[in-house]
Formats: structure tokens, sequence, C-alpha cells
């Protein structure tokens, strides 16, 4: 059985943990360790392996994987993250050498880079490591998953700065551009791309690859 996130982590973290957010939290938790084991069944990583999970916040994958050899890469400063190393970088533009990581891992972070950066961020992913999964929030599902409202995704940005609070009231506004599925393999043409579903709606999108790499489409 694949390890559980610590109890204590948040995956609306405390800034954010408005109503809505407490009311989606015991979702998000159960919809995150589907992904984790969707995760292990697709890529199979193996004891020893190299990963670096990309945009780590907090914990990120070393948050389930304790004993793993993760490091974390985040924009931010994680001093107190859990895996064996954490790097400050940028996306788009890592630290390492071709070839350095077995898996290269990032969740919910593609969304939040500038669609002009996202093929740069892309090809780091695939340089750095043998084999990756990406995962991002289908813009067509109907709960944009940052705000926490309907169809959050589809509205301009000034409606979206107004309607901003209701769902995270003590963030900043951030405009995010959710990406759909032919995005997402324009981004991977190698990969398969899994998704993600609740009561038969995909909720995220991920892409696994290369696709000869991915031992199970979940």
């Amino acid at each position: 059985m694949a390890p559980k996130a610590r109890g204590g982590e948040h995956v609306y973290g405390g800034a954010h943990r408005g109503a809505l957010a407490r009311l989606a939290e015991p979702l998000s938790r159960r919809a995150r360790q589907r992904r984790h084991d969707l995760y292990r069944r697709a890529m199979a990583p193996r004891p020893g392996d190299s990963i670096l999970d990309v945009g780590c916040g907090p914990a990120g994958l070393a948050g389930y994987e304790p004993d793993a050899d993760v490091t974390g890469l985040d924009l931010a400063d994680r001093p107190d993250y859990p895996g064996r190393r954490f790097v400050r970088g940028d996306a788009r533009a890592l630290p390492f050498e071709d070839g350095s990581f077995e898996i290269a891992y990032s969740n919910s972070l593609v969304e939040h880079l500038a669609p002009a950066d996202r093929h740069r961020f892309a090809a780091e992913i695939r340089r750095v490591a043998a084999r990756y999964w990406v995962q991002t929030p289908n813009r067509y599902f109907p709960i944009e998953p940052h705000a926490l409202l309907p169809g959050f995704q589809f509205l301009p940005e000034p409606a979206q700065r107004r309607l901003w609070r209701i769902g995270v009231p003590h963030t900043p506004y951030e405009r995010i551009e959710l990406l759909n599925a032919t995005q997402l393999r324009d981004l991977f043409p190698d990969a398969v791309i899994l998704r993600e579903r609740i009561a038969g709606l995909t909720k995220s999108l991920i892409a696994a690859g290369p696709a000869k790499g991915v031992r199970s489409q979940g």
C-alpha cells in the first residue's frame, strides 16, 4: 500500500483557509491520495530512484514518500522541507545537468506559469529526467480549484478579481489559465495523458511519459 501524506499538512494552506477551503479540504486530501496511488501504479518508482519534485511547496511528493530520494525545487525557500534535499530555483531553467534524475514530478504547477513559458518548462522537465509525471487541473472541470468557484476559469479577469476573495479571501489575486488535454499534450507529445476523475468528470490531467515508460494508464 502506498504511504499516506503526513497528517498535519493542508491541501489549502493556512492563508487560503476561508470557508470554502475548509469545506473542500477533506475532498482534496482524498483526491491527492488517489492521485499518489495512480502515480505509484503508472510510474512504478523503484527504491533508490532519484526524483525531482518541481514546485514542491512545503512537502509535495516527499510528504507521501519520506524514504524516497526526492529533491524538492521551489521558487520560495522551504526550510522545513522533508525530502532528502531542497534547491531554490526556477522551473523554467532547472539548475541541474541533463539526465540528473530518474523521474521529474510536478503537481499543480504548470497552470501557474504564463502560457509563453510553458514550453520552456516542459523542455526542462524532459531534459533533466528520464521519465516525468506532470499533473494540472482540468480546465473543463466545473469547479475552479484555486478560487473554488464554479465556472470561475471562464470569466474575464475583472470579474475574477472581484470574486477571488470569496474563495480565498486572505491571498492576493493570481491570474491562472488552466489547461485542457490538447494543451497538455502539446507540451508533452510523447506522454500518455491520464485522467483523474470524480463522479465521472475529469478533475485533473496528467502527462506521464515517455509513453513507453508508463506501466499503467490507471
